[in-house]
């Protein structure tokens, strides 16, 4: 019975009338004249509904537990066939040995199809594992299955208005397949009970993700390429989580001098960072009133501001093998 509703689903048969309504409620406030995209956390599926009002849903993979996951409105911002796979920051983090990026092929995370969304780092991808889709699985990202991500692709333009809900818009959570169970369920090895029942260990509790630091020089900056990333809470953001990281590393050491040397270390470094986004992302100066030039270089310095993550996470592992790190008393 299953199978045949996915095989429904996967044709684009429409959805019950109940179900098309609950979607509708959810993506008609967002939607133009094109298509629009709702995604259920609860459901774990995507709804795609095309501009004659005809939906479509899809199963997704959804963040794992204790990752955060956006909730609200979005659009499509970029659309990339064969993409390439680089890991945030954090994830270099959780996992020293990701690579910086993962070319197109088997191998990819993202599968053939992306389409990056407004938050970011999150998008809507294909995948190279197949059975995490329909699972919490993912780092954030919603993964389809390959086919679906394909329909998806062809489907959305840039501009696509997305919107995630924490509900049901009246689907179900996909059922594991046999693959899935395998993998998951433990393989009984003795039919004999166990003698005493263990209590169950508490969960642990994720932490927190690290707070970022805001650049004390914000109210006073006058530089126009350094007032925009002071203005743009995006950009904003991802400065300070770059600032945050170094704060936090300078404060475990615990010699002073070592200290002193690691932070003039980083402070050159981040001047060095500055004039290489000054001559790359900005065409000449009187031009921050220009809508063209203001949008090409938030886009330039969201990228640039990212990868800076990166490289501040290796420059504090660099200095980190030469730093007496003990911890404060």
């Amino acid at each position: 019975m299953w199978g045949l509703a996915a095989l429904c689903i996967a044709i684009g048969v429409p959805m019950a009338p109940a179900a098309a309504q609950s979607v509708a409620q959810a993506a008609g406030e967002i939607a133009g004249d094109g298509p629009s995209i709702a995604i259920s956390l609860v459901d774990r599926r995507l709804y795609l509904t095309g501009a004659d009002g005809t939906t479509r849903s899809f199963p997704v993979a959804i963040g794992r537990p204790g990752v955060p996951i956006p909730l609200g409105d979005s659009t499509i911002m970029r659309k990339r066939r064969d993409p390439t796979w680089r890991p945030t920051a954090n994830q270099r983090r959780e996992k020293p040995s990701l690579p910086r990026a993962v070319p197109p092929g088997p191998n990819n995370p993202l599968g053939r199809f992306a389409l990056d969304l407004g938050w970011t780092a999150i998008a809507i991808h294909g995948t190279n594992d197949p059975d995490s889709v329909g699972r919490q699985a993912s780092g954030g990202c919603f993964r389809m299955l390959p086919a679906d991500i394909e329909t998806v692709f062809a489907a959305a333009e840039v501009g696509t208005p997305v919107r995630v809900v924490r509900g049901s818009l009246g689907g179900s959570p996909p059922k594991p397949t046999a693959a899935q169970l395998a993998r998951t369920l433990p393989v009984a090895v003795s039919a004999a009970p166990p003698t005493t029942r263990q209590p169950p260990k508490p969960l642990p509790i994720p932490e927190p993700p690290p707070q970022p630091v805001a650049d004390p020089r914000c109210p006073t900056v006058t530089a126009p390429l350094r007032r925009m990333i002071c203005d743009v809470p995006a950009l904003a953001l991802l400065d300070g989580r770059a600032r945050g990281a170094q704060e936090r590393f300078l404060a475990g050491i615990a010699d002073p001098a070592a200290r002193a040397a690691a932070a003039y270390d980083l402070i050159q470094e981040e001047r060095r960072f500055h004039e290489r986004i000054a001559a790359l992302c900005w065409i000449r100066s009187g031009t921050e009133g220009d809508p063209d030039v203001a949008a090409s270089a938030r886009s330039c310095l969201t990228t640039a501001l990212d990868r800076r993550l990166d490289d501040v996470s290796e420059r504090i592992a660099a200095l980190r093998g030469g730093a007496r790190m003990a911890a404060r008393p």
